[in-house]
């Protein structure tokens, strides 16, 4: 995984790069670990109400914020996440 300004490369298991820009992190005290949640950049159906959001936990590395991305398994965490990001829309609603 590699970070840019706002933005990370995402290479999947057939070695294929997509570029996506990252919404936002988060730690979880609860889970003792950290997360991400992103979109594919320029990936967008029009017949979709919005573009598609992965959500991975990650341990972040001392050495340039590398980090290895990893499932999020229980349905505890994905509550959690939902929470972070139904939180992260009313904020980005409220600034408009």
């Amino acid at each position: 995984m590699e970070h840019g300004e706002n933005q990370i490369t995402i290479v999947d298991d057939e070695g294929n790069e997509q570029l996506c820009e990252v919404l936002f992190t988060f730690e979880s005290e609860e889970f003792g670990k950290s997360y991400v949640l992103f979109t594919p950049v320029g990936e967008f159906d029009e017949d979709e109400e919005g573009p598609e959001i992965h959500a991975y936990a990650f341990n972040p590395t001392d050495e340039g914020g590398d980090g290895e991305l990893m499932p999020i398994e229980t349905d505890e965490e994905w509550d959690m996440v939902e929470e972070m990001l139904n939180t992260f829309y009313e904020e980005q609603e409220d600034e408009e």
